[in-house]
């Protein structure tokens, strides 16, 4: 029976709640697993710790501190952006999550001449638990290893993503 471990395929169902409160913020239950490769930073560093050596069949619960999951927050990840770098037209309120080329921020504050935009991680600073089964784990492609992810059902479908060229992750995959 494969054990997950570095540069195996894992599908795993988990359910992460915060622990001081038992509030749950995410979990795959209701579809499908979550299906990553193991050593390619597809997960958080504590996540995939925590399921190494795991079987199929294997059910696993552990806590995980900021710095095994999303990290600290840091002040150098907010930064004051020009109001003028958004549509003149588009409402700001604090709070809003948005989308850029570096990823999603918060606004945390909107001056007529500047927008402060939080790109820390949503659940950077918080403490998670999970309660995870595994459900899936095979070995790796070498197509899955050299491009870093997951090809096929649970995980990277090309088809969907393609560019103009067929390439659909930016590493020259053949979608």
């Amino acid at each position: 029976m494969t054990a997950i471990e570095q540069d195996t395929v894992a599908s795993v169902h988990y359910t992460g709640t915060f622990p001081d409160s038992g509030e749950e913020f995410d979990s795959s239950r209701e579809g499908d697993p979550i299906t990553f490769l193991v050593g390619h930073k597809g997960m958080i560093p504590g996540f995939e710790r925590e399921v190494m050596g795991a079987v199929v069949g294997d059910t696993r619960s552990f806590t995980l501190e900021p710095e095994d999951a999303y990290g600290e927050p840091s002040e150098e990840m907010v930064q004051e952006v020009p109001r003028d770098m958004f549509p003149a037209d588009m409402p700001l309120d604090l709070g809003m999550m948005l989308m850029s080329d570096a990823g999603p921020f918060r606004i945390v504050a909107v001056t007529d001449n500047t927008v402060r935009c939080d790109f820390n991680h949503p659940m950077a600073g918080k403490t998670l638990h999970f309660e995870i089964e595994v459900m899936d784990v095979r070995a790796a492609s070498e197509e899955e290893l050299s491009h870093g992810h997951v090809h096929g059902p649970g995980g990277h479908h090309h088809h969907e993503h393609a560019d103009e060229k067929g390439d659909c992750c930016g590493d020259g995959c053949d979608c």
